[in-house]
């Protein structure tokens, strides 16, 4: 008679799996503290040491970064990568604490099980959303930095002086060197589905000078007219009609529409245009809202009742009294929008304007809206499109964070002394003339010997 004998293979204790359980919870907490735990200390460090290397980068980040930092794509790629690999760093390290307190044994507790399932779960889910933010913002340069040929500046025939000195300034094909004065043009574009044009409404050059820290905004109100262009024309029609004009002229403007635009800025200014950016205007306030609102101090209160540029079903008018106010996104356009309530113009308009750019500004640099990347960066990407290069975007952000205080820009808007209304009877409705001694004036005091102006005067 033969005997069979069972082997019959000893179950894990019930402390041993809690044991490992909590290991692996630990670990999945903070890599290396359940290999600490399970006294397995040269372990603990392996794990432990690389992460707390990253959170000591990451807190030296919040505290001297800008949130900007993460549209260069380099730093996106790198974030990405480091989200990747925190992921795999603590589920490797949760389920090695696991094993090293219960060996091969752990794995087959229902509770150690369970939670190692979870957990990694928990990390996957978490990182993805990471992941993706990071991708978003790797990929987002590409759609908002879209590089164009902006064409030269030609010498005028007559009158002017040109404002490029004899050269022929190419923004985004010849742009400043480090350390030089960089000006860019911020355009909103006022289209819609009903229009088959685009208008201009706002113009605001932004000029940075990297050595002193300060900063200029140069408003140019949209009925600026009867303006003379490089060659020494004049055109007729307003400067927020400009773009539109251009682009269906090509023969007249063989450079395109906002290069057209872009060069003409920069020749009445004095100064080259490095570098655009165009805003949409209804995207403009999908922004506002991603970035959780701005806040603005109104100088006098605004009863607009005509104003019926809401896209949200609001009731035709804006009112918004004196003092602060914290705007959502279609509110903050409609202040920036609003110009035919008692004693405002296009130029309290455009000084309005400046500021929601600087509130803007204020808000975006501000690590609690870290959350909001995801919405943040789908909205800029809609929205916004430059010919910024994206190999200097470090460079500009490292500008910025110089210009500590709003005091320290200095915001200026084209309206009277610097341009006024031609006589009685002049054919084209409302218009604004530049006095162009005025403006030069003001480009030398702006800009100084970076001025064109300066050596026309000498």
């Amino acid at each position: 008679m033969s005997t069979v004998s069972h082997v019959r293979r000893r179950a894990p204790s019930r402390s041993t799996g809690r044991s490992s359980t909590i290991a692996a919870a630990l670990s999945f907490l903070w890599p290396g503290l359940g290999q600490w735990y399970a006294r397995r200390n040269r372990e603990a460090l392996i794990f432990a040491i690389p992460v707390l290397v990253v959170l000591l980068l990451v807190l030296m980040w919040l505290a001297f970064g800008s949130l900007f930092d993460l549209l260069v794509p380099a730093f996106a790629l790198t974030f990405l990568l480091i989200v990747v690999a925190d992921a795999a760093w603590r589920i490797g390290s949760g389920f090695h604490a696991a094993w090293v307190t219960g060996g091969r044994d752990a794995f087959g507790q229902r509770a150690t099980g369970a939670t190692l399932a979870i957990l990694t779960g928990v990390v996957v889910i978490s990182h993805l959303w990471a992941s993706s933010v990071a991708w978003s913002l790797y990929q987002a340069p590409g759609r908002i930095f879209v590089p164009i040929a902006v064409g030269p500046t030609p010498a005028p025939s007559s009158g002017l002086a040109s404002p490029s000195g004899g050269l022929a300034p190419t923004p985004g094909v010849t742009p400043p060197p480090r350390g030089a004065r960089i000006n860019i043009l911020l355009t909103g574009i006022d289209s819609s589905s009903t229009r088959t044009h685009a208008l201009n409404d706002t113009l605001i050059v932004v000029s940075v000078d990297p050595t002193t820290g300060t900063a200029a905004m140069v408003s140019f109100p949209r009925d600026i007219a009867r303006f003379q262009e490089p060659d020494g024309t004049v055109f007729r029609g307003k400067i927020n009609e400009l773009m539109t004009y251009a682009g269906n002229h090509p023969k007249e403007y063989p450079n395109g529409g906002l290069s057209t635009l872009v060069d003409e800025v920069g020749y009445l200014l004095g100064v080259p245009i490095h570098y655009y950016a165009s805003v949409d205007l209804e995207g403009f306030s999908k922004l506002i809202d991603a970035v959780g609102g701005v806040t603005v101090d109104n100088p006098k209160a605004i009863n607009d009742p005509g104003y019926g540029g809401w896209t949200n079903g609001h009731p035709v008018g804006f009112h918004l009294s004196a003092g602060v106010h914290h705007l959502d996104g279609q509110t903050a356009l409609a202040y920036a929008r609003s110009r035919k309530g008692a004693g405002d113009n296009d130029f309290t308009r455009a000084r309005r304007q400046q500021q929601i750019l600087l509130a803007l500004r204020a808000r975006l640099t501000d690590p609690a809206i870290l959350p909001q990347l995801p919405s943040i960066i789908d909205a800029a990407s809609r929205t916004i499109r430059t010919n910024f290069p994206q190999d200097r975007i470090a460079e500009m952000l490292d500008v910025g964070s110089k210009i500590t205080s709003d005091d320290a820009v200095r915001r200026v808007v084209l309206g009277p002394p610097y341009a006024k209304n031609p006589p009685p009877g002049t054919p084209g409705g409302y218009q604004l003339i530049i006095d162009m001694d005025r403006l030069a004036k003001l480009s030398i005091d702006l800009f100084g010997v970076d001025s064109r102006y300066t050596t026309a005067t000498h």
